[in-house]
């Protein structure tokens, strides 16, 4: 024998009923039991009418009117008109009744919790009768049977406790006269000794299911509802969550005890016992496997095989010097509670005993906080004990397996990997089996917290980056095309996926959860919202996303200034804009400080060299202990490109224009060109030395004249360079007589800088750096003489996009 349950939404509707039609009509065999939950909604509207009735809210006829338009029409939709007319008169036999309950209860203005297990159970009643006799108008062998003429239960209104002894009789009785072929009975209800009717508990359809597969010694339990069976997490949350084939009993009882919906906790109990097996599936894809739940060991080596979670929890904390070492202390607690019938899922206690803490419903919270305070109401007032604490709008989040136990630095592992991406932990606990790790949380956090644990213990290392994009000018749309390219190698080879989630530029800006299409992001941003530096934060942080970083492209000190908020929530950030990093000493130092604190990256490497391995090199020398006495350095892509360019056929201003529209120099040329540049970037390297510079300390040996540094904007500026031709001709020619070239050089020595023009004679490191090239010399105590030297294009959007991009993948490894 089989027994078979169906959730609501297997049975939601005629369309859904068919389905299951055609799963039960390929049962083989022996007589077979199938139990159904109420139509999908239908025990929601029945609780919604018979609480606007006893609050006499007339509403409750409009609730009424719409459970019978769903049976009627489930009936007309099933059944042939024919043989329609016998099982209409009956549900609205039984419609009548419920009406007649209802309207009893607005009367009174009040209803009590046995009046509320009989109006609920008009669900799964009519639901399993309109069902066996849609089987049989389909020439399937069905029969009807009360499953409360079954199931004996004490009078626990809401949460009856089952009778098993008794109930266990009835159903052998039952099995013994039980007629061929299909029975169809309701889930959910039972009834008491006294024969008044009772619930087991929402959810209880399965529990239901199991107990007559343990009263008949069934071969499996099958539960039918939406999904493909016991997930590695919640699928509508972690998306890339994956069914798991098989799994034990324990630790099917540890995730369904922890939120995962699949299965009603107690369904367990009965069919544990007997060993017999239960398999999950999906009654709208039959075809896959689902799970099967048995005492069988798993094939399947992994120590942790499920993620799962409760929301709307409560931490209630009782704390004191009055409690340590006094005895019956947590007696007394619990007693408050249990005697409010308020259920405790989470307990932790500190060795010192000075205090205890619990999770509870949400719900409960005000209640048990009142009843807590009085019981302690003595010792709060001498002061032994606190009053209660209590913090709302948790959640618990729980790693399930069998094997964990087995298994060294697994609880190290989840809460570090929380801990990275500014999950705060509240409460832990862990049971002696060693089968479950708890953990409390914000419940803000439950999402990321899930994705985070998942991708750490189930997706093979794959790592998901989610990217906050400012700027998409030169560089930015250049990095975005160069994550739409490498996507597929990244996640194949570096096992590491990034996602652009957000984008903007100084007008408009646009977030997609799931990822932004590539294909046509600058289509998406032109519709997107109006540019807002602060809204676009404050959505970052909404969207509360793992392994988030916040990438600047741009060179505006607004946003620059917007890199310490970031780091406060473990965003991690990335930038080109050189601004931050070269702002006042304190700012620079903050940055740091709540990089470490927060355990969170902040990279900056396109800050010197565009994408050359300058700040990378340079902080593994210090890391390995080396100093720096000494860097000298063409530090300028842009400057170099300029003098590299200029000679006496080309005007000086035609250079810088065509640095400009090459993408080389900043969008206000005089930064570059004014030496500011440079001094920026000589200042962090300084800084990156363990020197604490700022700009002021820099001398600026300045080429520009007067007139183009005071200039406002780039029009004005060019205009003086036309008008300076001269002077600029005259510094080429003393460089051609010297046979030397023009390079600006920056230069740090002994705790001082400076940066300024240069002739550099032939045979000089820097006297053959073409194009835009870069040069950093780095003389150390390894490097006293001959320096240690990068060199290698320091300037244009596509090398300063790889730099980030090299940034980003750098983090992707952290």
């Amino acid at each position: 024998m089989k027994v078979l349950k169906f959730g609501g939404t297997s049975v939601a509707n005629a369309a859904h009923i068919k389905q299951v039609k055609q799963i039960v009509q390929n049962l083989n065999g022996q007589n077979n039991l199938v139990v159904v939950s109420a139509l999908g909604g239908i025990t929601d509207l029945l609780l919604n009418t018979i609480n606007f009735a006893s609050n006499q809210n007339e509403a409750y006829k409009q609730s009424l009117l719409e459970i019978e338009k769903r049976h009627i029409t489930t009936i007309k939709e099933l059944i042939p008109v024919i043989a329609q007319s016998a099982i209409l008169s009956k549900v609205k036999s039984e419609l009548n009744t419920l009406e007649a309950l209802a309207e009893g209860a607005f009367l009174i203005g009040e209803h009590t919790p046995k009046l509320t297990d009989k109006v609920l159970g008009f669900g799964e009643l009519l639901s399993s009768y309109i069902i066996s006799e849609f089987f049989i108008s389909e020439g399937i062998e069905a029969h009807f049977y009360d499953s409360r003429e079954l199931i004996k239960t004490d009078s626990s209104f809401g949460m009856a406790v089952i009778d098993f002894d008794l109930t266990y009789n009835n159903i052998k009785t039952f099995q013994k006269n039980l007629k061929k072929g299909i029975t169809v009975l309701p889930g959910f209800i039972a009834s008491s000794i006294n024969g008044d009717n009772t619930t087991l508990g929402r959810g209880g359809s399965d529990y239901t299911a199991a107990v007559l597969a343990g009263g008949t010694k069934a071969e499996v339990l099958e539960i039918w509802t939406d999904v493909s069976g016991m997930y590695t997490a919640n699928p509508k949350i972690v998306k890339q969550a994956k069914a798991i084939p098989h799994i034990s009993y324990q630790e099917a009882m540890e995730l369904s005890h922890f939120g995962a919906k699949v299965l009603y906790p107690p369904t367990i109990h009965p069919v544990l016992s007997k060993q017999i097996p239960i398999q999950i599936k999906n009654t709208f894809e039959p075809e896959k496997e689902g799970t099967i739940i048995s005492s069988e060991k798993s094939t399947n080596e992994k120590a942790v095989r499920g993620l799962s979670n409760i929301d709307h929890i409560s931490l209630l904390s009782l704390e004191g010097p009055g409690m340590i070492g006094i005895p019956g202390i947590s007696k007394r607690f619990f007693e408050v509670l249990s005697q409010a019938s308020i259920s405790v899922v989470l307990i932790t206690q500190a060795s010192s005993e000075h205090s205890i803490c619990v999770g509870i419903a949400d719900k409960d919270a005000s209640l048990a906080q009142s009843l807590v305070n009085t019981a302690f109401e003595y010792e709060i007032s001498r002061q032994k004990i606190n009053p209660v604490i209590v913090e709302n709008e948790l959640a618990i989040i729980a790693l399930v397996g069998d094997q964990m136990k087995s298994h060294q630095g697994l609880s190290g592992k989840m809460f570090s990997t929380l801990g990275k991406n500014n999950v705060n932990i509240r409460a832990i606990a862990q049971g002696a089996s060693e089968r479950n790790i708890s953990a409390v949380i914000r419940m803000d956090d439950v999402k990321k917290a899930l994705n985070t644990l998942h991708e750490a213990f189930f997706e093979e290392n794959i790592r998901q980056l989610n990217l906050f994009v400012t700027g998409v000018g030169n560089v930015g749309s250049r990095f975005i095309n160069q994550i739409k390219t490498q996507k597929k190698y990244l996640k194949k080879e570096l096992k590491i996926n990034p996602r652009i989630i957000g984008i903007s530029n100084s007008r408009k800006m646009y977030f997609d959860e799931e990822g932004i299409n590539l294909e046509n992001w600058q289509e998406l941003l032109d519709n997107g919202e109006k540019a807002d530096g602060q809204l676009f934060y404050k959505n970052v942080i909404a969207l509360n996303l793992r392994n988030s970083i916040f990438v600047d492209n741009t060179a505006n000190e607004e946003v620059a200034m917007s890199y310490n908020n970031y780091l406060k929530h473990s965003i991690a950030v990335v930038c080109c804009n050189k601004i931050a990093c070269s702002s006042d000493i304190t700012n620079y130092q903050e940055l740091k400080k709540l990089s470490r604190e927060f355990q969170t990256p902040f990279l900056f490497e396109t800050n010197v060299g565009a994408g050359l391995p300058i700040i990378d090199t340079l902080k593994h020398l210090i890391a390995s202990g080396d100093r720096i006495h000494k860097i000298r350095a063409v530090l300028s892509g842009s400057l170099n490109f300029v003098f590299n360019n200029f000679d006496d056929k080309t005007s000086f201003v035609e250079v810088v224009k065509r640095a400009q529209e090459e993408g080389y120099t900043e969008p206000d040329p005089k930064i570059d060109l004014s030496g500011v540049d440079v001094m920026r970037k000589i200042l962090i390297l300084a800084r990156e030395s363990g020197y604490d510079l700022d700009i002021s300390d820099i001398r600026n040996e300045s080429f520009l004249p007067a007139d183009s540094l005071k200039t406002q904007n780039n029009e004005d500026f060019y205009k003086t360079l036309e008008k300076e031709e001269e002077s600029f001709q005259e510094l080429y020619t003393k460089a051609l007589v010297r046979e030397s070239k023009l390079k600006y050089v920056a230069e740090f020595e002994n705790g001082n800088a400076k940066v300024g023009l240069e002739h550099i004679p032939k045979g000089h490191d820097f006297y053959h750096l073409e194009g835009s090239d870069n040069i950093v010399l780095f003389y150390t105590d390894r490097y006293p003489k001959q320096p240690l030297i990068i060199k290698g294009a320091g300037a244009g959007a596509d090398v300063t996009a790889s730099g980030i991009f090299a940034d980003i993948i750098r983090i992707g490894n952290f």
